[in-house]
């Protein structure tokens, strides 16, 4: 079952959003969340507790909400979330860019005493743009609003040339309900994805990819674990099963270490402000 929930649906066309979303395509960024992520995959800030530009690794915060100098080129996106969401608890708003490109399998707020609330709704996005939360893959259509269920393995994956754009946006407290404004009767389900079950053969060439790994190619080799289950039928966290049991293939114990480094780094625990070597 999906724990992640559309919420509403949102009249994004009523904003002149365009130009916009252009100046994203051009803005740069500066990598912080490089070790999850494969292809091209970015994060922009358009506020947060300081207003600065560089402030752009997310924690929880108790400040204001402030506009970066992003923020203020963008006020038509701005005034899709100050006419639609409760400020009071609002602490970050970003747009996430993924273009050809995934993000790892990955838990949120392992390295925060208590998660909070992330809503995405993208403002530009095509079929080819997928979620995924344990054994599910889902879209997110233009406009939809998702309260994503981030301490589950969950992950994206676009395989469009076209960067897709997701609004997102982080509010103090998992638990209280947020009242979300001039919303509109949402006309299409819920889209999940079915896909077929791998097959035997395709699990052993993808594990037997392992006996290639060396210390510079087994990072960009996950990649290809991490899009399985996007195409078959398989939990997020299958890909660290499949990761490790490759790397076994090597007959070397440190690369054997690291994948499962990498899987514990991912998904069961890390500490705020914790880089991953690889």
């Amino acid at each position: 079952m999906l724990k992640s929930k559309r919420l509403a649906v949102l009249p994004i066309d009523s904003y002149d959003l365009e130009s916009e979303l252009s100046i994203v395509d051009r803005h740069e960024y500066g990598g912080d969340y490089d070790t999850f992520t494969f292809g091209s995959w970015s994060s922009h800030v358009l506020a947060n507790g300081t207003g600065s530009d560089t402030d752009t690794a997310f924690r929880p915060h108790d400040g204001r909400l402030t506009l970066t100098e992003l923020g203020k080129q963008l006020p038509g996106v701005m005034s899709l979330v100050t006419d639609s969401f409760p400020l009071d608890r609002l602490q970050w708003v970003r747009v996430f860019s993924l273009r050809d490109g995934l993000i790892s399998p990955h838990v949120d707020f392992l390295e925060f005493s208590e998660p909070g609330t992330r809503l995405q709704v993208p403002l530009r996005t095509s079929e080819e743009s997928l979620h995924s939360e344990n054994d599910s893959v889902y879209h997110i259509r233009r406009g939809e609003v998702w309260k994503i269920h981030s301490t589950d393995p969950h992950s994206a994956r676009s395989t469009a040339r076209t960067a897709r754009l997701s609004l997102c946006l982080d509010f103090a407290d998992s638990e209280e309900p947020l009242a979300i404004r001039n919303d509109v009767p949402a006309t299409e389900p819920v889209r999940i994805v079915e896909r077929p079950e791998p097959t035997d053969a395709e699990l052993r060439e993808l594990i037997g990819s392992g006996r290639y790994f060396t210390p510079t190619t087994m990072r960009p080799a996950f990649r290809r674990f991490a899009e399985l289950h996007f195409e078959r039928r398989a939990h997020a966290a299958a890909a660290f099963d499949w990761y490790v049991e490759a790397a076994r293939l090597t007959g070397d114990a440190s690369m054997v270490a690291k994948a499962r480094a990498f899987r514990t780094y991912c998904i069961e625990k890390r500490g705020d402000g914790e880089t991953f070597d690889w």
